[in-house]
Parts: structure tokens; C-alpha cells; sequence
């Protein structure tokens, strides 16, 4: 069992940065690809980026690219993403998921454990 709890959402411009954090319990968390799905309202949920168990491999949605880096620290048990030039469309709750796969993927699916979420909102 895994418990996934995400912070570091809140309001900032357009333009401006947040970091999120996900921090995960147990010994495991080396044994977990993670990555990052956001949601807004009567959407579903989108894949944003995700990293493999040792960080050697990450994968992001093309609208993302260049703009968001996805990270982690096992020796923490946290994964990161670090939001750069973020735009209105950015806005969502933001959610951290565990999948028991060595390479990141894209696939909600393939996640077996997901965190809370946070919220990311975005002024014009």
C-alpha cells in the first residue's frame, strides 16, 4: 500500500511558477514509476508528466514540453514538478499517481495508487 499526498498548489499569475510536491509512505516508493495528472472541472483526468523508478526517464504531454519538469528523490520519497510559465488553461487540481511499472507512462490506467490532489489556479 502506498499513500500519495501532494502540496505546494495554490494562485499565481500568469507567467509565474509553482513547485508541487508529492510525498509518498513506505519503503517502496523506488519500486513505483509516478507522474502528475491535472483535472479541471467536467474534464477528465490528464496525463501532465511522468518519471521512472530511478529518474532516469521522464515523459511529458506535448502541451507541457519545455514548461514543466517532473523529478524525484527516493531517498525522500517525494517526486517533484516544477511548473514554469504557467497559463490560465494550467488551472486544475493537480494529482500525484504510483504505478508499478520500471518506465513512466502516460496511462491512467496503469497507476494503482493516487493521491488527493491540489489545487493549481491560474490568473490572467
Amino acid at each position: 500500500q502506498v499513500q500519495l499526498v501532494e502540496s505546494g498548489g495554490g494562485l499565481v499569475q500568469a507567467g509565474g511558477s509553482l513547485r508541487l510536491s508529492c510525498a509518498a509512505s513506505g519503503r517502496t516508493f523506488g519500486n513505483y514509476a509516478m507522474g502528475w495528472f491535472r483535472q479541471a472541472p467536467g474534464k477528465e483526468r490528464e496525463f501532465r508528466a511522468a518519471i521512472s523508478r530511478s529518474g532516469s526517464s521522464t515523459a511529458y504531454a506535448n502541451s507541457v514540453k519545455g514548461r514543466f519538469t517532473i523529478s524525484r528523490d527516493n531517498a525522500k520519497n517525494t517526486v517533484y514538478l516544477q511548473m514554469n510559465s504557467l497559463k490560465p488553461e494550467d488551472a486544475a487540481v493537480y494529482y500525484c499517481a504510483a504505478a508499478r511499472t520500471p518506465l513512466p507512462t502516460d496511462k491512467t490506467y496503469n497507476y494503482n495508487y493516487w493521491g488527493q490532489g491540489t489545487q493549481v489556479t491560474v490568473s490572467s
